[in-house]
């Protein structure tokens, strides 16, 4: 018996930040090798400071991105909140753990002030616009982010949520169950 190792595919999440409100919106498929397995996945989550709010999403294998919001919350706390001394401090373990460095997943993380996106190999990046894109969709989502966004109609949350929508509709990993997360 031949032993199938599995890509797996999971996701398209996008940050936006528009009309003083921060927005980050994740689909909700799973995929395994060529099937979709779970189709209500939340990829986004919240996390309370004492500085405030701060919202992150993951792309990649799912254990290895949970394991990930672990670690950040733990810098979160540790860093009381310090949301640019926690992804730092974030990014150096994981480039330094020999278990960490093996995982195959990259988050985006935002607050009222800044965004970041944590890559796979540990690296940061912090972009220079208001939108943030990662997974299988980011292309997509944030091409259409970008034009609702030039049109300054929209809020922070409806780019997220109808980016998504469009994302959905080209990528074959990313499905239009969305959650959306918004800091106000």
């Amino acid at each position: 018996m031949t032993k199938r190792n599995y890509k797996i595919f999971s996701t398209t999440i996008l940050g936006v930040r528009a009309k003083d409100k921060v927005a980050i919106a994740g689909d909700g498929q799973v995929t395994l090798g060529d099937m979709a397995i779970k189709q209500r996945a939340v990829k986004v989550r919240e996390f309370d400071t004492d500085r405030g709010t701060v919202v992150g999403g993951f792309a990649g294998a799912a254990a290895d991105a949970l394991t990930l919001f672990e670690k950040f919350e733990q810098k979160l706390e540790q860093y009381n909140g310090d949301l640019k001394r926690a992804i730092v401090e974030l990014a150096k373990e994981w480039r330094t753990d020999k278990i960490l460095r093996h995982l195959e997943a990259m988050l985006v993380v935002m607050d009222k002030k800044f965004s970041f996106i944590i890559s796979g190999d540990g690296n940061v990046i912090e972009p220079d616009g208001p939108i943030v894109s990662i997974g299988s969709g980011g292309g997509f989502a944030h091409a259409a982010a970008s034009a609702f966004y030039e049109t300054g109609k929209y809020s922070a949350k409806q780019i997220a949520e109808r980016s998504l929508k469009i994302a959905a509709d080209i990528c074959i990993y990313t499905n239009d169950s969305i959650t959306v997360l918004e800091i106000k």
